[in-house]
This record gives structure tokens, C-alpha cells and sequence, in this order.
């Protein structure tokens, strides 16, 4: 009789791809990150995998694995499709204090943040038609017409690197928190709470105008305590801490993803659902840039 090969995992990071053994019945949550802190050649080799580090792909969306309901869910999902039809979850690993690699350096298609978006997709195709046109009317390769195409002033890398961060900018909506309205927020699940900058807490009244170096924040995290956050037609309340944060003056972080059961849409990073109502939230990507016209990178 022959034995059934193993329960495998297909696991892809920035860089690379590979495969681990795994058991719903026997694995946990922590066994799970410690496979993944002990494999080898892998860019985060020899660091412990935790919480923030690890998603999953299923049913054509990313979830996060963070603790042990995220880890019960991932469990029955995988079992529901492991003699089903589905597609299997594929896990997704990267440590989020390291940058994604360079425009120049090897990039995983198949890790999430790198899958062609539809804007993109549309973008490939209608560059492939324009290009058709312009040799059908000038009598030139379709090679030659994408060489003098691309022949001018800025370098293809850094055209690349600008379209990959335009295509990927962080996820913002509006919002209210405390008593202030209309408030622009950065939402995104690396972080852990829900934080305000230092200048828009002074600016509110959320800290003393005469806050001195040492106190609220500068010697450490400080929880300014409980705040209503209201996006769309819900208010929660959280946790809310000072944060030195520059670029936004709200950050929405894990506490508040799971709290409103936030779902996000790979293929189109606009699309944001609150699961705990069911209601589409409307999000604009931001791209953020210095005073030199360089992008900064929100990690």
C-alpha cells in the first residue's frame, strides 16, 4: 500500500518560495512559527516568526495570522478545502521591520505584495496595444517601436521603482476620533494599537500645550487612554496611543483591523469592508514624498 505524501504548506516571502509539512491535527500556532524561524536560506533565518509576520491567501483575499483565533480559522478553512475544490491557503511570511527588496534585486511574483494589481493589468495591455498600433502605421517592428519607446530621459529602474510604489501606496479613509472630525488616517495592520501624532494630539487638546521632552511619549510608549474612533457609520472605542509618527496624524493599527473585522481586496488595494457591518469604506491610496521628490516608504 502506498503512504499518502505528508500535508504540505506552500509558504512565499519577497524573495522566494518553498514548502513545509504541516498537520491540523498536531501543529499549533506557535509550532507553525517556529518551522517557519528555522528554515533555512530564508532572509529572516535565525529570527523568531511572531505576530505581524505572517498572512495567508484564501478565497482570493490576504488574512492575517497573528494569534490563536486567526489560527482556529485558518485551521477550519484549510481542512474545508483539503478534500474540496478550493485552492488551499498559501501562507505569506515577511519581517515587517525590514524593507521590501530594492526595485533592482530579485522580486517573489507569487508573494502577495508583488501580484499584478487590474490597474496594472490594464496598463500592460494597453501599452501592448498602442505599441501594435504604432507599428502597423510606421512599418516598424513591434520591437523597434518599444525600443524608441522607452528611449528617453529617466532611467527604466527608477520607472519601475516609481510604478511598483504607485501601484502599492498606503491604505488611507476618513474618519473621526475623539472630537475631532474629518480626520485623513492611515490604515495599517503592522502596527499593533491605534496611535496620534505628537502635533495632533497638542493641536486637539489630547496632551498639554506645555508637554515638555521626558513626558507623553519622548521616555516611552504612553497610552493616552480610551477614544471613540467612528469610520463610516461606526464608532468603536480603543485604546489610543502617542505616537511619533510625522506623515499621518491618525494611525489605525491591529486592534482596530480586528475590531471592525477589516477584509481587503489583493488585487485591488481600495477596496476596504468593515466584516463587523458588512459596509464598504471609501480609501485612497497616498503616496508619500520628501522634499527631494523621493518616495518615502511607510513600513
Amino acid at each position: 500500500m502506498v503512504n499518502a505524501h505528508p500535508p504540505i504548506l506552500n509558504v512565499h516571502t519577497p524573495s522566494q518560495s518553498f514548502a513545509i509539512v504541516y498537520s491540523d491535527t498536531s501543529d499549533t500556532l506557535e509550532g507553525l512559527f517556529d518551522k517557519l524561524s528555522r528554515k533555512t536560506s530564508t532572509e529572516f533565518h535565525g529570527l523568531p516568526v511572531q505576530a505581524g509576520w505572517v498572512k495567508y491567501s484564501w478565497n482570493d483575499s490576504i488574512w492575517n495570522l497573528d494569534d490563536e483565533s486567526d489560527f482556529s480559522i485558518f485551521v477550519w478553512r484549510h481542512k474545508s478545502c483539503a478534500e474540496g475544490t478550493d485552492p488551499m491557503p498559501v501562507l505569506h511570511v515577511r519581517n515587517p521591520d525590514q524593507p521590501l527588496p530594492a526595485p533592482s534585486a530579485y522580486h517573489n511574483a507569487s508573494f502577495y505584495q508583488f501580484q499584478p494589481t487590474p490597474s496594472s493589468l490594464r496598463h500592460s495591455q494597453s501599452k501592448r496595444s498602442i505599441g501594435d498600433r504604432a507599428s502597423m502605421k510606421s512599418g516598424k517592428s513591434k520591437k523597434t517601436v518599444k525600443a524608441e519607446q522607452q528611449q528617453d530621459a529617466v532611467p527604466q529602474h527608477k520607472k519601475d521603482f516609481d510604478r511598483f510604489h504607485s501601484e502599492n501606496g498606503v491604505r488611507t479613509i476618513q474618519g473621526s476620533i475623539g472630537p475631532v472630525q474629518n480626520v485623513r488616517m492611515l490604515l495599517k495592520n503592522g502596527y499593533r494599537h491605534v496611535y496620534i501624532s505628537r502635533k495632533f494630539a497638542l493641536r486637539h487638546g489630547f496632551i498639554p500645550r506645555d508637554a515638555a521632552p521626558g513626558h507623553y511619549g519622548y521616555g516611552g510608549l504612553v497610552n493616552l487612554g480610551s477614544w471613540p474612533v467612528q469610520v463610516g457609520k461606526t464608532k468603536t472605542t480603543h485604546s489610543v496611543y502617542l505616537s511619533e509618527e510625522a506623515h499621518f496624524d491618525v494611525v489605525l493599527g491591529r486592534s482596530f483591523w480586528e475590531v471592525r473585522q477589516i477584509k481587503i481586496d489583493p488585487t485591488d488595494p481600495t477596496d476596504v469592508v468593515c466584516g463587523d457591518t458588512g459596509e464598504k469604506i471609501d480609501c485612497e491610496l497616498v503616496i508619500l514624498k520628501d522634499g527631494r521628490g523621493q518616495i518615502v516608504t511607510v513600513t
